[in-house]
């Protein structure tokens, strides 16, 4: 079957608009897995997608009168710019249906290149079935992004040129999933001229339609897809690019959307170049790979399809990246309400990174109810999955009661933000803001010269990977012992700042008591 694409793949007349990316070896990333790692860059064309490959092989195939009353699709995105870039090359008339919950910037550039952008529904699907309606409405050929065979075979020129730029031994191919287009494409070339290479098509764990349909041996709708990696979110594998996948592919792998976020910071590390999530996809599934079979010195490739986001999606990437490279555990710990309970805690910790430490006075009644604890959330840099079991265990082991937070996705997503509030029966409080030279070793040192003398009402510490380390502290002092407190943060030779009038403070965290019950902790 795979022999019936390779005539349509040879013929793909594609480079008016697209151009050959380069196969580039990911050199950080391959010492530090230990096989040879290679990324083909299709973030690299023109509209930053593979996209524009099939869509405008699809164009030249279409009659003449087609082309004539225009075209539309539907598209989260990459599509939409392949084909609006592919018409305005041929002066064909495009529109495209998009989701509303497609990343502005790839809007804008749809409508910049000259095509219709309509915003239709929250997902493709939705999308999709406008665009059929405006079909019969306007007389348009629809131009499907995924599940057509000239679009296929235009996506399959990725793997013609990936063969030939690498002639040598190869020994797996990761291919990110959607509809299945490029991976249809790419399967179909690869196990026909080199049988022997391994394909495996990859996907978001959220958006796992092709590995659904795998294993009921028939396409299945899902009842909801994430939206994370909005380029692969797709709900149904489409008819031919299953019909193609499941005589070609070697197996499906599914990814966290933590482990995207990681792919995402190993391609910046080894090209300097931000893929989008689905883009990362592909190399997401190759890292999984290589961690649960134990590959060794093995050459293995993947796609970098994509480098359309929008930049304030970056916050939140980055916040996951740690978590998905398995390098922070995120710890719920138990520590006694005594005088220097926080330093011995860091202490315990030994020189391990801390990437987050946030507390907050629980008041009389809470501390009265809990016998004296206080319940702390850390973040903690750890090298591998087994390293944080062992941290775990070790810190049980020390007499902390510990709950392990790191796959929480409500403590992941809410819950290291809202870590605070107004404190009951909480007086004479004071909060002040520190920034510190980031290291090793930083946080703890600051609270060896803070800790002792003042209780401790408020902490959040965030380690952004900036030079500096920034830090809100509450403490209760009664007004007769600040200006005491004020000499000795001015020993400290650390900048801060008083934000007790700071308006955010007394909105959300001033404390409301009349009188406390604790005792003075470190």
């Amino acid at each position: 079957m795979p022999k019936s694409y390779i005539k349509r793949i040879l013929d793909a007349r594609i480079y008016d608009v697209a151009t050959e990316t380069p196969l580039e070896p990911m050199r950080q990333l391959s010492h530090r897995c230990g096989n040879r790692i290679l990324l083909k860059r299709e973030d690299l064309q023109p509209v930053f997608s593979f996209k524009v490959r099939g869509a405008y092989n699809k164009l030249l195939q279409l009659p003449a009168d087609q082309r004539a009353r225009g075209v539309i699709a539907a598209s989260a995105g990459n599509h939409a710019q392949g084909l609006a870039m592919a018409a305005a090359q041929l002066g064909v008339r495009a529109t495209i249906v998009m989701p509303t919950t497609t990343p502005q910037i790839k809007v804008n550039a749809v409508r910049m290149r000259g095509a219709e952008a309509i915003l239709h529904g929250d997902t493709f699907d939705e999308a999709a079935a406008r665009a059929r309606e405006l079909v019969e409405e306007r007389g348009l050929t629809f131009v499907h992004p995924y599940d057509d065979p000239d679009v296929i075979a235009g996506q399959g020129t990725v793997a013609m040129e990936l063969l030939r730029q690498h002639p040598g031994h190869l020994d797996a191919v990761f291919i990110p999933v959607g509809g299945g287009g490029l991976a249809a494409g790419m399967a179909a070339y690869i196990k026909y001229v080199r049988p022997e290479i391994a394909v495996y098509a990859v996907e978001p764990e959220d958006a796992a339609c092709l590995k659904a349909a795998m294993d009921a041996g028939e396409r299945v709708r899902l009842p909801q897809v994430g939206l994370f990696a909005d380029g692969v979110a797709v709900a149904q594998i489409g008819e031919e690019t299953f019909r193609v996948l499941r005589q070609t592919i070697d197996g499906v792998i599914t990814v966290s959307s933590d482990e995207i976020c990681a792919a995402i910071k190993d391609i910046f590390e080894d090209t300097r170049s931000i893929a989008e999530p689905a883009g990362a996809v592909g190399l997401a599934g190759m890292k999984k790979y290589i961690e649960q079979s134990g590959s060794r010195n093995a050459a293995l490739a993947t796609v970098c399809s994509g480098a359309n986001t929008n930049f304030d999606r970056l916050r939140y990437i980055s916040e996951r990246t740690e978590i998905g490279e398995k390098r922070e555990a995120v710890l719920a710990v138990t520590i006694p309400e005594r005088p220097g309970s926080y330093l011995q805690f860091c202490r315990d910790l030994g020189d391990r990174a801390i990437t987050e430490f946030n507390y907050r006075f629980a008041g009389a009644a809470g501390h009265r109810a809990h016998g004296g604890e206080a319940h702390i959330f850390v973040g903690l840099q750890v090298a591998t999955d087994v390293d944080r079991q062992q941290l775990v265990e070790r810190l049980d082991n020390g007499g902390y009661r510990v709950t392990d937070l790191t796959d929480n996705e409500m403590a992941k997503l809410h819950i290291r933000h809202l870590v605070g509030g107004r404190a009951e029966g909480l007086t004479d409080e004071v909060v002040y803001r520190f920034e510190f030279p980031e290291r090793p070793g930083a946080l703890r040192k600051f609270l060896e010269q803070l800790a002792g003398r003042w209780n401790i009402t408020l902490f959040h510490y965030r380690n952004h990977g900036a030079a500096y380390g920034r830090v809100l502290v509450g403490m209760q002092v009664a007004p007769a012992e600040r200006q005491a407190l004020h000499d000795l943060l001015e020993q400290l030779h650390y900048p801060f700042w008083d934000e007790s009038s700071n308006p955010a403070y007394q909105f959300f965290l001033a404390g409301n008591g009349k009188s406390v019950e604790t005792a003075v902790a470190g």
